[in-house]
């Protein structure tokens, strides 16, 4: 199978899907890769070495598309991007659809068969591609947020770990998930005041284990998150609903009650956000101020540590691309339930529940 590499455009998304160690991988496996040209350079990859991994240099995106019956991307393509959709064609990469009716509806229009990282599913039903850039981004969370409550960043003037006498900053994690516990440990090494809100019990009941009373746990009723949000100088937003768009569950009147120059890094944006004053921001405008309140809503927090996230992310995805293209999509998307669960877009049908609700569509399951 003909597989594509483009580059990544959307804003300082440094990352590249697949490594040249994974080019030489899929290549042995009998396939051929098409790479834009510099699509590795920001993590540190030259076509040099995509060259003497068996890669073709593409000139241009176009050529990528143009080529390719598989295309393998890290985000979700770009308005500018759509003309290069053909029909027949298959994409992976992080979608979020249901934050993007507007992506939604040109894959539909294109009727490409679009699978989606964060849905696609692993044999004990985890999420083997969304976990590692959760984990950086619930690790990276705290970092931007101890960053934006420095003074002269527009905070409060806060250092989290405080000093004797004076008490640590207080650091509220809104899920106990993938993100939301890489976010409580970065929070508990750096001294925060730590509290963490989730309505599974059991994931509580392993942090409260885990930190021997150093985080502060809650069953995630309104009244507790309001409270605690209320009291924070940084809220991390990490609430998920996999494919589905994420529940909103800060108000803005709640927002408006926090200490002015407190900060929310609402890590969930990329599924619409679970706090109300949430929008998506990007790496060069990365804050805004709603009521006092600093908001940091950059959906792609990964790819501003790309030679990382790029180790990590093709940790997860080559054997799902190995997959695809030596067994041949319909057939490894028929033989493998984690890959049918990624399938959100095909024949010009939604084939995710979540994607469909969000956007008032019609779903229709793969059978």
């Amino acid at each position: 199978m003909i597989i594509g590499v483009p580059k990544e455009i959307k804003d300082h998304e440094s990352r590249v899907s697949v490594t040249p160690d994974g080019v030489q991988t899929l290549c042995a496996a009998g396939h051929a890769l098409w790479v834009e040209s510099s699509a590795g350079d920001a993590s540190g990859f030259t076509d040099e070495e995509y060259r003497k991994a068996g890669a073709q240099i593409a000139a241009s995106p176009a050529e990528v598309f143009q080529e390719a019956e598989l295309i393998v991307k890290v985000k979700e393509p770009q308005a500018s991007e759509y003309t290069f959709f053909r029909q027949g064609q298959t994409l992976f990469t992080f979608l979020h659809l249901a934050a993007s009716v507007e992506l939604t509806r040109a894959l539909m229009d294109a009727a490409i068969t679009a699978i989606a990282y964060e849905t696609t599913e692993a044999d004990d039903h985890s999420f083997p591609m969304l976990s590692p850039m959760s984990e950086i981004a619930g690790r990276m969370s705290v970092q931007i947020g101890a960053h934006y409550l420095e003074k002269s960043q527009g905070g409060g003037g806060v250092l989290l770990s405080g000093v004797p006498g004076v008490a640590p900053g207080h650091v509220v994690v809104l899920g106990a998930g993938a993100v939301g516990a890489a976010a409580v440990r970065i929070a508990v090494g750096m001294g925060a005041h730590v509290s963490v809100l989730d309505l599974d019990l059991q994931r509580l009941r392993y942090l409260d284990d885990l930190y021997r009373g150093r985080v502060v746990t809650h069953a995630a009723h309104q009244a507790w998150i309001d409270r605690e949000v209320e009291q924070a100088d940084l809220v991390v937003g990490a609430v998920l609903v996999p494919g589905a768009r994420a529940p909103r569950i800060v108000s803005r009147t709640v927002v408006s009650c926090m200490r002015p120059g407190s900060v929310i890094v609402d890590v969930s944006v990329d599924q619409g956000g679970c706090i109300e004053t949430t929008r998506p921001t990007t790496h060069s405008n990365p804050v805004y101020t709603v009521d006092g309140i600093l908001h940091y809503g950059v959906p792609n927090m990964p790819g501003i540590v790309p030679r990382t996230s790029t180790l990590a992310l093709t940790n997860a995805t080559l054997p799902f691309i190995v997959q695809l293209a030596s067994a041949g999509i319909a057939p490894a998307i028929h033989s493998h339930y984690g890959l049918r669960q990624g399938v959100n877009v095909i024949g010009g049908r939604i084939a995710c529940r979540g994607v469909a609700e969000a956007h008032g569509l019609r779903y229709q399951p793969l059978t």
